[in-house]
């Protein structure tokens, strides 16, 4: 499947890095040029073990690409996740402008229907106004999707290619489907799936 990761930080890479190790073909999208040079050069800006490799090789192999063309990434991914940061806000909470902006652009961008999948730590909610963000911008069907990750620091590559369990949120059965053929290897592997709505996968 052709999957698109607007994000490139540690969720979004590991995210981008292993779904390109199992065969689908992978764009990844962010904001800094400095950030996609050097990945396409090689450099990993993040530390973790076995990251580097991956990276490398599913890059070569032309599994995996880098660019800051969000237009480019739209078109591309039948599934577009969303893995921004959410920095804590002054109260504390989850500052969620990155992904509602990633949100807001990938609306005006739509041109046919997408699975748009929240893979950024997020409170409970954030798949209804990220849906409404989509929702201002087009008239054009798709789907929001919550996929929560739990990764632990140096072990998220292990972590993501043996997932103790997989949760999806999902509300339509068409967004079901495409979430079970895009991690169809790793169930395949006796990782288990687990699907349920948007706002229990966000609790969970």
């Amino acid at each position: 499947m052709k999957v698109t990761v607007f994000g490139i930080g540690y969720v979004g890479l590991v995210q981008a890095a292993v779904m390109a190790e199992v065969g689908h073909d992978v764009l990844c999208i962010d904001i800094d040029q400095n950030k996609i040079d050097r990945l396409k050069e090689g450099g990993i800006p993040i530390h973790e073990p076995g990251l580097t490799h991956l990276v490398k090789a599913n890059y070569e192999a032309g599994r995996m690409d880098f660019s800051t063309d969000a237009a480019r990434g739209v078109e591309h991914g039948e599934t577009i996740f969303i893995a921004v940061g959410t920095p804590p806000d002054e109260d504390g909470s989850a500052d969620l402008k990155y992904v509602l902006g990633v949100a807001n652009e990938i609306g005006t961008l739509l041109t046919d229907y997408r699975v748009v999948v929240n893979k950024s730590t997020v409170p409970v909610g954030t798949a209804d106004k990220v849906t409404n963000a989509i929702k201002s911008q087009t008239d054009i069907e798709f789907d929001v999707v919550s996929n929560p990750e739990f990764l632990r620091e140096g072990f998220a590559v292990q972590d993501f290619m043996k997932p103790e369990r997989i949760v999806i949120g999902a509300r339509t059965e068409r967004a079901v489907e495409v979430m079970r053929r895009l991690y169809k290897p790793f169930v395949m592997s006796g990782n288990p799936i687990l699907f349920m709505d948007q706002r229990s996968a966000e609790v969970t």
